[in-house]
């Protein structure tokens, strides 16, 4: 009999062309968080024609499906998110965005298409393992305030049958194409969001001393508030205090009476998240009201870092030194400080997530969340072994 990793190598050798035919589907109809009809029922109608019956609607568009192995045993869930950012896409791809303004730029479209050639693959080897294979496909992982996953969860993702395990992937080109990465314990760090608002008044350009300029109240406190932490935050604990968005002001010869701004904080612990909240707030109080002005505050608590058990990171360790050899598995050192609503799943069961190498050798290199990112098609093939690999290796090691 042939062994079972030859057979999963043999098996994703013969579908790779389908794999990269979904992904460039997806890669062509992004939609964005909470919006994602028509790659749900794209990935529904593509599990029948696997002989899959889904699961649909779960935690608004979530999609689940059940591979029932050759007798009763655990229940292993494999999980990738399908959303797009807000982002125009500049590769010049033939298959690149049809929606304008929308794009794939963070490569959930290749986590989709392997998890269905995961699918295809357990389908096809169903007498080799026992117990349940859950396909979890999730929306809604790129907004922190409507997580997929917490929504999936309440739906029942996680029950009937209940899972004793998740693995999930994520794209990445600051890895070599076709190597992994991973660690146990802390793989990403905390992801919230904060909301704050300077509120003066308004006066003509020249005369200043009329009003009160919320754009200049607002540019003291965007650059105070970097002070958290290089003055507040031990430098071995690792913290991003990012403003990815600012507006304010209606014409250029008048005071600004509103200045708005919205960014990120990445940490790895409650305490450090804890006081990082508490001083952004007495920041931006402190300078607004020292200027005359009013403020609003809102944090909002997003994503937990993502905890790597031992025993998974063990059976992944195992796995992928089956089917793509030592040498490809690179230890990571420090979390991430990305962050992953991955992290849910794995609070309620043993989970692990690694990171999946898309950077092709000699092409130009761009980060995720950038418009003209082009991981890496060879790498669908590897995912799609890592995940229908390990998912039989957890349930009839």
């Amino acid at each position: 009999m042939e062994k079972r990793s030859l057979t999963v190598r043999r098996l994703a050798d013969s579908y790779e062309n389908e794999i990269i035919n979904w992904r460039r589907w997806i890669h062509a109809h992004p939609e964005l968080s909470g919006r994602e009809e028509k790659t749900a029922a794209f990935i529904a109608q593509t599990l029948r024609d696997m002989g899959i019956s889904p699961q649909e609607n779960v935690g608004g568009y979530g999609v689940v499906g059940l591979i029932k192995g050759k007798g009763p045993g655990r229940c292993v869930a494999l999980r990738a998110d399908f959303d797009a950012l807000p982002i125009p896409e500049e590769t010049g791809l033939p298959f690149a965005s049809e929606n304008a303004g929308v794009s794939h730029s963070c490569g959930h479209d290749m986590h989709t298409a392997m998890l269905l050639g995961a699918a295809r693959i357990l389908m096809d080897m169903r007498e080799s393992f026992s117990g349940t294979v859950k396909l979890i496909f999730q929306p809604s992982e790129e907004n922190a305030a409507d997580s997929g996953a917490k929504k999936m969860i309440a739906d029942g993702a996680l029950a009937d049958p209940e899972v004793d395990a998740v693995i999930g992937q994520h794209v990445s080109p600051q890895c070599p194409s076709g190597k992994i990465t991973f660690r146990c314990g802390a793989m990403s760090s905390a992801s919230d969001r904060f909301f704050f608002a300077v509120h003066g008044r308004s006066s003509h350009a020249s005369k200043p001393e009329s009003g009160i300029d919320a754009i200049a109240v607002g540019a003291e406190i965007v650059s105070a508030l970097q002070s958290v932490v290089s003055r507040n935050v031990s430098p071995l604990d690792s913290t991003v205090v990012t403003i990815g968005k600012v507006s304010g002001g209606t014409r250029y010869n008048v005071l600004a009476d509103t200045f708005e701004a919205e960014g990120t904080c990445r940490n790895k612990s409650e305490e450090t998240r804890s006081t990082v909240r508490s001083r952004m707030e007495t920041i931006i109080k402190g300078i607004s009201e020292g200027m005359g002005a009013e403020y609003s505050f809102r944090y909002v608590d997003g994503y937990s870092p993502v905890i790597n058990s031992p025993e998974m990171c063990s059976l992944l360790t195992k796995t992928a030194s089956d089917m793509i050899g030592n040498d490809n598995i690179i230890p990571m050192e420090h979390a991430s400080m990305g962050g992953e609503d991955f992290c849910f799943y794995a609070q309620k069961v043993p989970g692990v997530f690694f990171h999946l190498g898309c950077q092709k050798e000699g092409e130009p290199f761009f980060p995720l969340h950038n418009g003209c990112i082009t991981p890496d098609e060879s790498v669908l093939k590897t995912g799609t072994m890592l995940l229908a690999a390990s998912a039989m290796d957890f349930l009839s090691p």
